[in-house]
């Protein structure tokens, strides 16, 4: 019986194909820095406190403690802290509720995310913390 790891298809990449700029990763990138200019500029729009962004632009990257369990977790828990949907949504229903202060978290949340869309980060396969849907495009 053959054995089921021979079967599945990996998830490597070569590191031609990371570092290959290709037309629609270069327009990721471009995608990610003008959202995150659009973000910045509805920030300053609901008058957010810019040391507040300081201080939470970094605050998703919380979510790599899951690579202390292994790559599968890690990749999980990271992605969840990196899907667009949860900070959207915190933003409807701090729009819905008159919650400033949760628009603006929301906002810099999505700031975040853009900007690690811009720099060229992703989601994370489970093979490896550096094999992202980026470096497939």
């Amino acid at each position: 019986m053959q054995n089921i790891m021979e079967t599945m298809p990996t998830n490597t990449v070569t590191n031609e194909a990371k570092t290959r700029l290709s037309q629609p990763r270069i327009w990721l990138h471009l995608e990610g820095l003008a959202v995150l200019v659009g973000l910045i500029a509805l920030y300053a729009n609901i008058s957010g406190d810019w040391l507040l962004f300081i201080v939470l632009l970094f605050v998703p990257d919380i979510s790599m403690v899951g690579y202390l369990v292994n790559t599968s977790v890690g990749a999980t828990v990271y992605n969840i802290g990196h899907f667009v949907g949860l900070p959207l949504a915190m933003a409807g229903i701090g729009v819905a509720s008159g919650q400033t202060l949760l628009v603006a978290i929301a906002l810099i949340w999505m700031a975040h995310i853009a900007l690690d869309r811009a720099v060229g980060y992703g989601f994370k396969y489970a093979t490896d913390f550096k094999d992202t849907h980026m470096q497939r495009v």
